[in-house]
């Protein structure tokens, strides 16, 4: 254990995974330590830039990465199709920046089109005096017990970017228009400010991710982790004033996490309709149908499928639910048919 001065936290790049963390907490440097755990944090040193250049900061801002620099993440696996496959290291050895938010990991495959992963030498894990290690988790938003939003709509998608953020946040535009109080939720992913500060911008009354609830990332999170941190986030935006909630899952139904969101009879059970994201006929009919086969109200598709009229009409002879573009969603006058949707559901689950 090794005390360190909080004028070099302070002069560390902070990332945005960590911007609910009071540094004031962070006395000491933990440099031998084996088996750091999701979420716990890290004081790195850039050694080599690779695809990710910048680190986004808590304000949102993406600050441009030196070698050399120190850095603050915290550890997390990853799981991004078109990015990076990372899993927590097993020691403070080197490895990697696996996303611009601020994560941790040791990287194992990655796509093609990148160029590799931005290289760290951990320095050691923040800790309190007595050893103990920071971690996410301690700076997660309490537990409340109240009622949750009155409407519930999700958003699945095929995978990453399948236009499940443009769907969400245009959905938010369309309720919020209306004159609805909405509060916008990403409840699995990566942690990044991104689709947040979009949500914010769409008119959402508050916005929060699963970040908030302790999580660096939430691959390889148990189920029941997922499950009551949605469920209290749900329960906070009530509290803060939402009428009703859109969420976001990220990744695609194959990914292990979210096929077991999608099958959760508590997850299941908070939704009063879903509308699924697909960037082609095929994967949208077939996450359509893999929604209903769970029991979903499925409200409709959209996403970069939308991009193309002829791959639309190709799936909506093959459904039968209708497509919106995120214009449509954006409309006031499509909000009254969701909402109608979600009270006959209210309705039928109270007889």
């Amino acid at each position: 254990m090794e005390p360190i001065a909080p004028t070099r936290l302070i002069s560390a790049k902070r990332s945005y995974a960590m911007r609910r963390v009071n540094l004031s907490e962070c006395t000491h440097l933990n440099v031998t330590a084996q088996n750091p755990q999701s979420g716990d944090l890290v004081l790195a040193r850039v050694q080599s830039i690779g695809s990710h250049k910048r680190i986004e900061l808590p304000n949102g801002r993406k600050a441009v990465l030196h070698e050399g620099d120190e850095i603050l993440l915290a550890f997390g696996n990853r799981y991004a199709p078109d990015q990076y496959e990372a899993y927590v290291p097993e020691t403070l050895d080197p490895c990697h920046m696996v996303a611009a938010g601020g994560i941790a990991a040791k990287a194992v495959t990655w796509h093609d089109r990148l160029s590799g992963p931005t290289a760290i030498e951990p320095i050691g894990i923040l800790s309190r005096s007595n050893g103990e290690a920071i971690n996410l988790k301690q700076f997660a938003l309490p537990t409340i017990a109240c009622a949750m939003p009155s409407a519930v709509f999700g958003v699945f998608g095929t995978s990453m970017n399948a236009g499940k953020t443009a769907t969400a946040a245009a959905l938010v535009r369309g309720f919020a228009r209306s004159g609805y109080k909405v509060g916008a939720l990403k409840v699995t992913g990566t942690a990044a400010g991104g689709d947040p500060w979009l949500m914010h911008d769409s008119g959402a009354t508050q916005v929060l991710d699963f970040t908030d609830g302790g999580l660096a990332t939430t691959f390889g999170t148990p189920l029941d982790t997922i499950v009551a941190t949605t469920r209290n986030l749900l329960r906070t935006l009530h509290r803060s004033g939402c009428d009703l909630a859109v969420v976001e899952i990220a990744d695609g139904l194959f990914q292990d996490e979210t096929r077991q969101v999608a099958a959760s009879p508590l997850m299941h059970s908070l939704f009063d309709g879903v509308l699924f994201a697909a960037g082609d006929a095929l994967g949208a009919v077939a996450g359509v149908h893999s929604l209903e086969r769970l029991g979903y109200p499925v409200l409709g598709i959209s996403g970069a499928v939308m991009q193309s009229p002829l791959a639309v009409r190709e799936a909506i002879v093959n459904v039968d639910v209708p497509a919106f573009s995120l214009a449509d969603l954006q409309n006031p006058n499509t909000i009254p048919g969701m909402m109608e949707h979600a009270v006959s559901g209210h309705l039928a689950a109270a007889q």
